[in-house]
């Protein structure tokens, strides 16, 4: 298989962990390859951006996705939140373009959920690539209508609104308004960090879409996590790194395995810790998940999806307590596929939790069954599929992306 040497690839991501950190592998895949790469998100994702072997381009972006957490989420918080996109889409955009006007990249790979990334290839003219840290849709299952609040009128002058002020930004930069729809402009490569075998309607999915699976980093941060000892079954818990300002939660985790044969490795997030600390926890504000993963029995996560797949590469059964409609969409998707076990965080009590944990961990035919994923994931060199699907895809080869490529 041919190659392109010393290219240069813009990546441009949400500035969020959960939508930069899938993508890492594959950016130190095409480092190693030679290319350069140069990548646009929040000043929170620099340092691991930088590992990576990437040059970050540091933007005031933040992601501040609240108003979808809990029972709270309405079409109001939903166009918010739309709103805000778009604004500091305008606002930021010149200082996203000016580095990249003048050192042009070869290729846009932008984030699906993102505008931005799509705004800057079609200004430069460049092929742009999207990148899906999530599901994706076709006409066969939409996300977006599994993330549309329940009191959605789609005849909402808020909505007109919203699309009038996202037509004139397009209209004064003289890029055409599909170029920037998610929905309407479908990139013609779309690289999705998850086996087509999780992904809802996946074999109605067409070549343009290469279902890599997961990856972990080669160069993330060293982490020296290890079991305080080598009787006690580990669990973690953690609730992500947006949602998890949630001391509710956290006080019915306490009141689930205080005392226990579990060693708890609990994550706070946002939230004050728990006080007291039963002395069977430790609690820390952030925790080194892949580590900690490496030990675990099972894992009480909000099941955003890059936790899903990390824990699926681990083989250490899911018991879902999700925040937001797509977190509850992943995790019914793995209860689905016998991979855990999804409880409603609005109702769960302490008791049914602590028996959905035990009662999993002790599931042979769920541990068969991770056993089964995690070595088909493993075996897998997702980085370097997705760099040769690049490779094919801007040498107007379609090589194996034409017929389809070895999907996982």
């Amino acid at each position: 298989m041919g190659r392109i040497m010393g290219k240069h690839f813009a990546f441009v991501s949400l500035a969020a962990h959960g939508h930069v950190n899938p993508t890492l592998p594959l950016v130190e895949e095409l480092v190693t390859r030679g290319h350069r790469i140069s990548y646009a998100t929040g000043g929170d994702q620099a340092a691991a951006v930088r590992r990576a072997g990437a040059t970050p381009v540091e933007m005031p972006w933040h992601v501040e996705l609240a108003g979808l957490a809990g029972r709270g989420y309405t079409v109001e918080n939903m166009i918010k939140m739309m709103d805000a996109g778009i604004e500091e889409l305008i606002t930021t955009y010149d200082e996203l373009a000016s580095p990249f006007r003048a050192d042009r990249p070869d290729c846009v790979c932008f984030d699906v959920m993102g505008l931005p990334g799509r705004a800057l290839a079609a200004e430069l003219g460049v092929p742009g690539v999207g990148l899906a840290p999530n599901m994706v849709g076709n006409e066969h299952f939409s996300l977006q209508q599994q993330m549309w609040p329940a009191d959605l009128d789609h005849t909402d002058p808020r909505l007109f609104a919203s699309g009038q002020k996202l037509a004139g930004f397009a209209h004064r930069r003289g890029l055409p308004l599909q170029a920037l729809l998610p929905t309407a402009a479908r990139a013609g490569l779309n690289l999705v960090f998850l086996p087509r075998k999780f992904q809802i309607a996946g074999e109605t999915f067409g070549p343009e879409f290469r279902f890599l699976g997961p990856a972990v980093p080669g160069r993330a941060r060293p982490d020296d996590w290890s079991p305080p000892t080598a009787d006690a079954p580990i669990l973690l818990i953690s609730l992500g790194t947006v949602f998890n300002d949630r001391p509710d939660l956290l006080r019915l985790c306490v009141e689930a395995f205080a005392d226990t044969p579990w060693h708890v490795v609990m994550a706070t997030g946002r939230a004050d810790p728990p006080d007291p600390v039963p002395a069977n926890f430790e609690v820390h504000q952030q925790v080194p998940q892949l580590a900690v993963l490496r030990h675990a029995s099972a894992f009480v996560s909000h099941t955003g999806m890059g936790s899903t797949m990390e824990s699926l590469l681990h083989g250490v059964p899911l018991v879902s307590l999700p925040q937001t409609p797509e977190q509850a969409f992943n995790g019914r998707r793995a209860a689905e596929l016998g991979l855990g076990r999804a409880v409603d965080p609005e109702a769960v009590t302490a008791a049914e939790l602590r028996a959905a944990v035990e009662e999993l961990a002790a599931d042979r035919a769920v541990r068969d069954n991770l056993a089964s994923w995690r070595e088909e994931l493993r075996s897998t060199d997702a980085a370097a599929r997705g760099a040769d699907a690049l490779t094919e895809f801007l040498a107007g080869d379609p090589g194996s992306v034409a017929k389809g490529g070895v999907d996982v």
